[in-house]
């Protein structure tokens, strides 16, 4: 039996400006509405709640829960400069600044209070941390017992031409700098059974993993009581 490719870590921080710039600048709407709209209807009516976004990038989808959720008490969070300096500024022209805490840190040690939030939302960070135990009991430290909890992110294919291919199809028309930057994500990825035993060891198995593409998964339920 073939065994499926070996993680390739990346780095864990997108802060050469080049590279942010031109995340930054890139076209992620439908997904990031997907990611949203899904994270909403988790959630239902929820309407008073403290929320955090773990690795925010340039802020897309916390400005879109900001405007969809104008009561929400909203945390992003990220470790590039670079990042939050976009962030900031499309918040200005989304008309949502003071509705959104940009906080520049380390996604696995954040320094915030325990047990503070009733909603953690990511998209796409947990390819670029090694010490994936780290976040997962930082995602336990910081949620009230019941949170609230939604990650997403990449799948690791099988092998480095099922990367390709996965490149091809969907990050053909981008710039040579995204379609590299999109293939090391693949190869940085975990797999399903690898981010089961993630939340098993930090004692938050019972959160869901479940594939939600060709190319995603999808981790989602509510902290322990």
């Amino acid at each position: 039996m073939r065994r499926r490719m070996p993680r390739i870590p990346e780095p864990e921080v997108m802060d050469e400006p080049l590279g942010a710039a031109a995340y930054a600048r890139s076209d992620f709407s439908d997904v990031n509405q997907a990611f949203v709209d899904a994270l909403l209807a988790r959630v239902g009516s929820l309407k008073d709640a403290r929320a955090i976004d773990l690795g925010t990038g340039p802020g897309d989808i916390p400005i879109r829960i900001a405007l969809a959720r104008p009561t929400w008490r909203i945390t992003a969070v990220d470790a590039s400069a670079p990042m939050l300096r976009f962030a900031r500024e499309a918040a200005r022209k989304s008309g949502v600044v003071g509705k959104v805490r940009w906080l520049r840190a380390d996604a696995k040690h954040t320094g915030l209070s325990a047990r503070r939030f009733d909603v953690l939302f990511s998209n796409s960070i947990l390819h670029h941390i090694t010490e994936a135990d780290a976040f997962w009991e930082e995602v336990k430290r910081l949620g009230k017992p019941g949170a609230f909890v939604l990650l997403r992110d990449l799948a690791r294919p099988a092998s480095r031409a099922a990367a390709r291919r996965i490149v091809e199809r969907y990050g053909r028309c981008g710039p040579e700098l995204m379609r590299r930057d999109y293939l090391n994500s693949l190869l940085a990825s975990y797999t399903v059974s690898e981010v089961r035993k993630q939340l098993a060891r930090c004692g938050i198995g019972a959160l869901r993993v479940k594939m939600v593409s060709d190319r995603h998964w999808d981790v989602f339920g509510r902290l322990p009581p």
